[in-house]
């Protein structure tokens, strides 16, 4: 640890906030040498209340719900709702191998089909870069396993009808976004993108 603390090219650990979501005990656990993969998302939510109310949701028959493992306020601030030694529901087909990372950003909220309402404006703030970097790091020391990243839009590009013309299709998922500063995460950190 006192080597971490004093490697100059290596950002300081983060702080992190254990805020564990109430089903998180009854989510699936899986030993970290099973994840390879860190999957980044955006709430498109306006704000951490919201995100951590849609999350705290138990929508399957498990009495469980949707959510990331970390989430990253507009200040910075990193919150823990579930522990990565769990299999948390953030994107289908890649849960078991994968940590999912929320920014908060509003991404095309409230009307994510709307046809008219595909931009997503919000700028990324340096805070949640720069915590976003520290996290990955992090992640990156204490899960050696870990060897590859991705965005939501990545992993799911299913189109459905949009909300507002049921003759067109929008992208279910469209996060992070064109904002996300991938090629500073990139240059960053020993993670290769994958984009299947």
């Amino acid at each position: 640890m006192l080597a971490w603390a004093m490697t100059p090219d290596l950002p300081p650990d983060p702080v992190i906030n254990a805020w564990p979501l109430p089903y998180e005990q009854r989510l699936e656990a899986r030993p970290l040498a099973n994840v390879d993969l860190v999957v980044i998302h955006c709430t498109e939510l306006p704000d951490l209340a919201l995100a951590r109310e849609f999350g705290e949701r138990e929508i399957y028959g498990s009495r469980t719900g949707n959510s990331g493992h970390y989430y990253i306020d507009r200040d910075g601030s990193i919150h823990v709702f579930v522990a990565p030694e769990r299999v948390a529901h953030h994107t289908k087909g890649y849960n078991e191998r994968s940590i999912g990372i929320e920014l908060v950003n509003a991404g095309r909220y409230p009307d994510w089909l709307d046809s008219r309402r595909q931009a997503m404006d919000e700028p990324y703030t340096d805070a949640q870069v720069a915590a976003l970097l520290a996290l990955l790091a992090r992640l990156r020391r204490d899960i050696p396993s870990l060897e590859f990243i991705a965005g939501h839009e990545d992993l799911d590009q299913d189109r459905v009808p949009s909300s507002d013309n049921l003759h067109q299709l929008v992208f279910r998922k469209r996060d992070p976004g064109p904002r996300f500063p991938w090629s500073r995460v990139l240059d960053a950190v020993a993670l290769e993108r994958i984009r299947p």
